[in-house]
């Protein structure tokens, strides 16, 4: 079983790129120096606005999600892993973390990279404001 989805964003002056356990990409318009971790905003979706058919490939303990983010000349693959525990209903926030925890934002799970490990060019890229396209590909056996 396989689903994608594709969300656009954009970077911001204030992306800061040092969270040392997860990154994040929202909706809302704003970014502060507190949201290090928050890597883009302007999204055109949140956890609620992905499609009923991604979030139930997503939401089982077997699926694996590759997450592919391109912005201008430079991009960076994320692994990470889907749960049952998933609910997916955050309205602006999607949440990609190392750690096992879940909560309403959390879109991956023991992801292999975070804010602090994406590449410098692409962090550069978003400081720049300049725009990002976030590719979800989830698969499951069976």
């Amino acid at each position: 079983m396989e689903a994608q989805e594709i969300i656009q964003c954009r970077g911001h002056a204030l992306v800061l790129g040092t969270h040392p356990t997860t990154f994040e990409v929202t909706a809302e318009p704003h970014l502060t120096s507190k949201g290090n971790c928050i890597i883009g905003i302007a999204a055109d979706k949140g956890c609620a606005g992905l499609s009923s058919e991604f979030k139930n490939v997503l939401c089982h303990d077997d699926a694996r999600l590759l997450t592919r983010l391109v912005c201008g000349d430079s991009d960076a693959e994320i692994h990470s892993r889907g749960s049952s525990q998933f609910t997916l209903t955050h309205p602006t926030d999607l949440v990609w973390r190392r750690s096992p925890f879940v909560c309403a934002r959390t879109i991956g799970i023991l992801s292999d990279q975070v804010a602090a490990t994406l590449p410098d060019r692409l962090i550069k890229n978003l400081v720049a404001g300049e725009a990002m396209v976030v590719n979800l590909i989830v698969t499951r056996p069976g």
